[in-house]
Order: structure tokens, then C-alpha cells, then sequence
């Protein structure tokens, strides 16, 4: 072939290649959007929730069930008991996972929430500390105990000293404030905070016993198997359930509901808090 003859079969190549290119005749010219398809596109839910263990359940959730059940998981942790409810109400959140039914019946009376409620996922049992006695026993005449300003949760604790001789007669509306002397016949002296505070009142020498909330027993490095007294799971009405909104739109979270309640979770939670910390409920 003469160097014309050449020149003519490379140009000709050429406007073959670059007419392919054009319309898309290249493997590599799909374009990028396509990756990103209706069909494979993930439905976000942001969810709040207490540290551990609840965001820690999520997390496992987030990593191990969710992308197979098309759900992006936005988790935001909450380190009291209030701004939780408060972000679901205002739309912040599409669902918030650190409340058992006790509690969240309070808060729809008190607050007037419309929120609906899932099955019970785990239960932390509730539980009393004392740095200066080993059995409650022990406890002297017109001892100061810490308790939840938390009616839900302070009712648990008065159940708790009555189960252990040291109260009586107490009823689903009995409060620290409300205690006669025939229900109360050591005297104790309750002092009331927010469950976060009661935690740290541990180290205060003027506390002889401290009721902890189950999520603080955990962030405070303790163990129900050193608490003076602790509930036990059976019959225990005060599992934590996932809660949303009544006028929820996002199909996620139907979904994470039940994912929550996959046999993989449960296994997750005994193997993490072997100790009974947490229970699956």
C-alpha cells in the first residue's frame, strides 16, 4: 500500500472511532446517573437515640440489615430523655428509639404527642447503687436515696424497695412525695433528678443509694450484677420500642421496625451484654 493509500485507512479508522464515541458505541460512555437508578436509590430515615444501647443497636442495623433492605440510617444520639420526642414532633426526626410505654404514654399526656409505637426491641433493667453498702439492708433509718424525677421510671424504683421489705404498700400512682409513714417506715429521704445527673451522684457522700436508669448503668461502666437491687426481665413491662409520628410518610420506617426485631439483633444484643445489661424483649 503506497504512503496515500495508508493515510487514507487511518483517517477513514478514525472517523469510524470518533462516530461511535458519538453515539455511545463505547462500554465507557454510559452515563454516570445511571448508577444512581430509582431502583437502587436508598430510602433515608433519621433516627435519635440514646447512645447505648440504642444507637449502638442501630449502628449494628446500619452496617449488617439495612443496605440489603434499601435504608440509609441517619443517626442522631440524645443524651436525655426529652429533645428526642421533641425532634420527632417537629419533623427533625422520622423516628426516635429510647423510650419504653410507660414513659411514652406520659409524655402523649403530658405533651399531646400523636406518636405510635413499635414492638418492644430490648429491656435495660433498672437498678440501685450504693458506694457505701453492700445490701440494702444495710440501709439506716432516714437514709437519702436518689431517684428519676421521672414518674414512669421512679415508680420502678419504689416497686424495687418494696420487693425488698423496705417499703409497702405501693400503687401504680404512689411517688416519693407522696409516701406516708405506714408506706415508708424507715424514713427515707428521696432526693429527685433528671436520670442523667442521678449517675454522677453516685461519688456524693451524702447518697446512700442511687436508682440508674439502664442506658447510664451502661455509659458509667457499671453492671446490674454489682446493683444492690435490679429488676428482672420476666414479665418486665418496660421494653424500648422504635416511635414515630402517626402522620409518618417514609416507608423506611416500617422497614427498620422490622429489621429491629431480625433474629440477628437479638443475637447482636446477648452477645454484646452477656451480662444482662440488656435483654432482648
Amino acid at each position: 500500500m503506497s504512503r496515500f493509500s495508508r493515510s487514507l485507512a487511518a483517517l477513514a479508522a478514525a472517523a469510524v472511532t470518533l462516530a461511535l464515541t458519538a453515539c455511545g458505541g463505547s462500554p465507557t460512555a454510559a452515563p454516570s446517573s445511571a448508577a444512581a437508578s430509582p431502583s437502587t436509590a436508598l430510602t433515608t430515615v433519621k433516627v435519635g437515640a440514646s447512645p447505648v444501647p440504642h444507637a449502638r443497636i442501630l449502628e449494628f442495623v446500619k452496617k449488617n440489615l439495612a443496605p440489603a433492605a434499601g435504608l440509609d440510617l441517619q443517626i442522631t444520639e440524645f443524651d436525655d430523655y426529652v429533645q428526642p420526642n421533641e425532634a420527632l414532633a417537629s419533623k427533625e426526626l422520622d423516628a426516635n428509639y429510647f423510650q419504653h410505654l410507660p414513659y411514652l404514654e406520659a409524655q402523649i399526656k403530658e405533651r399531646g404527642y400523636a406518636f405510635e409505637h413499635g414492638a418492644g426491641v430490648h429491656i435495660e433493667p433498672y437498678a440501685a447503687f450504693s458506694k457505701k453498702y453492700k445490701t440494702v439492708q444495710e440501709l439506716p433509718q432516714g437514709a437519702t436515696i436518689a431517684i428519676t424525677n421521672d414518674a414512669s421510671n421512679q415508680i420502678r424504683g419504689l416497686r424495687l424497695l418494696q420487693g425488698a421489705g423496705l417499703l409497702t404498700g405501693i400503687t401504680d400512682s404512689s411517688n416519693v412525695l407522696n409516701l406516708t409513714k405506714a408506706q415508708n417506715p424507715k424514713g427515707f429521704t428521696f432526693v429527685e433528678n433528671q436520670p442523667e445527673v442521678i449517675v454522677q451522684q453516685l461519688d456524693d457522700p451524702k447518697i446512700d443509694l442511687a436508682f440508674v436508669n439502664g442506658n447510664f448503668i451502661l455509659t458509667a461502666g457499671l453492671s446490674t450484677a454489682d446493683a444492690l437491687l435490679a429488676e428482672t426481665a420476666k414479665d418486665n413491662p418496660y421494653a424500648n420500642f422504635l416511635v414515630w409520628r402517626t402522620d409518618n410518610t417514609n416507608p423506611g420506617v416500617a422497614k427498620l421496625e422490622t429489621l429491629l426485631h431480625d433474629p440477628k439483633v437479638a443475637e447482636f444484643i446477648k452477645t454484646t451484654w452477656p451480662s444482662g445489661d440488656v435483654l432482648p424483649g
